[in-house]
């Protein structure tokens, strides 16, 4: 969730000296590199304090894997002088004096860790807690506070924690882990990754970039939306505590009417925030302030993105961990709430013939999946900053089970709270039934039941902006938790705003499309556009288009990529092979079980929920919740035609660019130009982590289809661009 990976990364060339000082501190680093510790990624505390004062080591730089190769290593490191007597020093002068002349260009070859060659410099992360932090908040997002929650109650309450475990374990993790891993080997974005993998595959990187820029356009919606609860949370009463008055001709005052037929906090949320129509077709006014504060949260994205890394890191702490400490401010609060227990009791209470029903997986499946943000390319973006030798299987299992451990106490939170609204609601039912009943008044009494009121909790913007607000309105000094909620969910929002983007402007600067222009002018231009296209969202109806690109084009693709990135990975760049890499960056090998989850299990449970929910969809239909002035309160619609046709073209444009591409390149076309592979020190790591060709065993060799000569079954790897030799790449 946060651009992050601008906001916490430094530019690889920034802190570098001039030429004759990097390069005596490259021959000072090989005559250090017999101390440092290669098995265990041992990191050397040693200094270049004398020669190399001003470049302080990047993350990753003090293991032996990450040492430059610019200079000739076949002398032995035993052979030579001790470093810093005069005869090292002569030679080092002598090794100077020779190579300078040879160096006419400013930047070679850097520190593995900057990773990349001349001309190529690549962005790195400061440290790992840096990255681990910005792909938390990319993944921690919206969804965990206000859909899990309500998924899990609607579904089985406790029993639902089964079906969302298991697809975590069979979807979620492995292909977070898959993400994650080829990134960091390729070291590109998601469209030079995939036509790494093969020039044929260039449509999945587009079809990632184009779904991150749509779900993009209308995610910063809901920034905007908390941008002005979050205004008008320091007015005192609250906005939405109370109906409105309206003034009639006759000069007396008396509550909206439409107010009193819902609720002060319904009525803020669809009138006074939204401005919503009666239906899609009806756009009705523009809607001025929603426009404002689209512009706003546009122009913060922009400078967060642009500004963080010459401003202040610090700019994570606040993204990625205040979320967490708001929410722990809000449990401690919640559970000494009248009905909090009777809210988390409702929440995980299991009923287990919920079980039965296949909806429950599909959405257990459907939540996992676009919580952890899979597809999108950021996480292939972020990944392919990270030193080489970094254990991505380590942070794929801690990053998922942070976001999984996240949903489930953000749902004790919320349940906590909505036990405190719904007992209110139940007590205030109570007593008015017993006045009706002290006044003979039997008929027609209301009917107080606690379980319904609690099953009547809201998914998405209605939990956050109706229900959660009612029950805010009802704490002691209401203004204070308002401010606070509202500022959690904008942190959240920007969070994986600013993830999300990153996969789009990573894939622009990759396929160089605009070659002579910074990166900051792209970004610039990026947040324009899309400032500019959403203030569709800016009117009566702009709510409900939202609701359409939301129920379209941020599921049914994103699906359709992560199965396509699945089959690459497994059939055409071959499970051995990746798993070579993994065991050569990490220095352990994937296990049989995730072998198993890439090349069959996983696009097993994606085809069947793509089908599941295709079949849903046929059979019943697809409405938006309408609000109906007269009424009060929604009322589900058809979607009309246009929108229907709307919805398809937002899926086709993102997916059509996979069949496309390779059709393309079949004809001769290049939509994406052939590049070489990113610098990788593939030797240093295979001598660092004592690396042998491994021998598939029976069962690899009968499931996999590995065979004896190193090939793959079932794969066809030679599709894939030709890899230079190290030796090539330093010619």
């Amino acid at each position: 969730m946060a651009n992050t990976a601008q906001l916490l990364r430094r530019q690889s060339s920034r802190d570098i000296v001039l030429k004759t000082q990097r390069s005596i501190d490259q021959l000072e680093l090989r005559e250090l590199r017999g101390r440092l510790v290669p098995k265990e990624h041992g990191v050397s505390h040693h200094h270049h304090t004398s020669l190399h004062h001003h470049h302080q080591p990047m993350y990753g730089a003090t293991n032996q894997g990450f040492m430059s190769d610019a200079f000739d290593e076949s002398s032995e490191l035993e052979q030579e002088p001790p470093f810093g007597s005069d005869a090292s020093t002569s030679r080092i002068k002598a090794e100077l004096s020779a190579n300078v002349d040879q160096q006419q260009q400013p930047q070679q070859q850097q520190d593995i860790v900057e990773g990349e060659k001349e001309g190529e410099e690549r962005e790195s992360w400061d440290s790992k807690i840096m990255f681990l932090l910005a792909t938390i908040g990319y993944a921690v997002g919206l969804g965990n506070v206000w859909r899990f929650p309500y998924l899990a109650q609607k579904n089985g309450g406790g029993a639902f924690l089964v079906p969302y475990f298991i697809m975590l374990c069979i979807q979620g993790i492995p292909i977070f882990y898959l993400e994650l891993a080829i990134g960091q080997r390729l070291r590109k974005g998601a469209i030079g990754v995939w036509s790494q993998v093969s020039p044929y595959l260039g449509g999945i990187g587009i079809s990632s970039a184009v779904v991150s820029f749509i779900v993009a356009l209308y995610y910063n919606t809901i920034i905007a939306w908390c941008l002005i609860y979050l205004l008008h949370s320091f007015e005192s009463p609250l906005p939405w505590a109370d109906c409105p008055t309206r003034l009639y001709k006759n000069y007396t005052y008396d509550h909206e009417p439409e107010c009193v037929a819902s609720s002060p906090t319904q009525f803020y949320w669809y009138r006074t925030t939204l401005q919503c129509s009666e239906s899609v077709d009806m756009p009705e006014s523009f809607n001025y302030h929603m426009a404002i504060a689209l512009i706003v949260s546009w122009f913060l994205v922009y400078i967060c993105m642009v500004q963080g890394i010459t401003s202040s890191g610090k700019i994570v702490y606040m993204t990625a961990i205040f979320p967490y400490v708001v929410l722990i401010i809000f449990f401690f609060r919640g559970i000494t709430l009248k009905g909090a227990a009777d809210g988390v009791a409702h929440l995980f209470t299991p009923r287990w013939e919920t079980l039965l029903d296949p909806v429950v997986w599909l959405e257990a499946g459907t939540q996992i999946f676009f919580s952890l943000g899979l597809a999108f390319g950021g996480l292939i973006a972020f990944s392919s900053y990270n030193p080489a030798n970094n254990n991505c299987y380590r942070d794929a299992i801690l990053v998922s089970m942070t976001n999984c451990g996240t949903s489930m106490f953000a749902g004790v939170v919320v349940f906590a709270v909505i036990g405190f609204k719904a007992t209110a609601t139940f007590d205030r039912c109570t007593e008015e039934r017993a006045g009706l009943v002290a006044l003979n008044r039997t008929h027609n009494l209301p009917v107080c039941d606690l379980q319904q009121e609690l099953a009547n909790s809201a998914s998405g913007t209605g939990l956050a902006f109706i229900i959660f607000t009612e029950a805010i309105n009802q704490f002691p000094g209401a203004q204070l938790w308002a401010v606070l909620f509202f500022l959690m969910l904008f942190t959240l929002g920007i969070d994986s705003q600013f993830g999300t983007l990153e996969g789009v402007v990573t894939s622009l600067v990759d396929m160089k499309l605009f070659p002579n222009l910074p990166k900051e002018y792209i970004v610039g231009a990026l947040c324009l556009s899309c400032c500019l296209i959403s203030m569709c969202f800016a009117n009566g109806a702009g709510s409900y288009i939202f609701q359409l690109m939301d129920s379209f084009a941020g599921n049914f693709p994103l699906l359709i990529i992560a199965l396509f990135e699945c089959l690459s990975i497994s059939y055409i760049y071959g499970v051995r092979r990746f798993s070579d890499d993994i065991e050569m960056m990490t220095g352990s090998r994937p296990g049989f079980y995730w072998m198993f989850c890439w090349k069959y299990l996983s696009p097993c449970a994606m085809v069947t929920i793509l089908l599941a929910s295709f079949y849903q969809l046929v059979t019943e239909g697809s409405s938006y919740p309408a609000w109906i002035a007269a009424t009060g309160a929604t009322e589900k619609m058809e979607w009309p035609h246009w929108c229907i046709v709307i919805a398809f073209i937002l899926i086709l444009s993102s997916i059509l660019w996979i069949p496309l591409v390779a059709i393309l390149r079949l004809c001769g076309i290049k939509v994406v130009e052939d590049s070489d592979p990113a610098w990788f020190p593939e030797a240093e790591l295979r001598e660092v982590h004592g690396i042998v060709p491994h021998e598939p065993t029976e069962l690899e060799r009968s499931v996999f289809c590995f065979n004896m000569d190193g090939t793959e079954g079932m794969c066809c790897p030679k599709y894939g661009l030709p890899e230079k030799s190290l030796e090539e790449e330093e010619e």
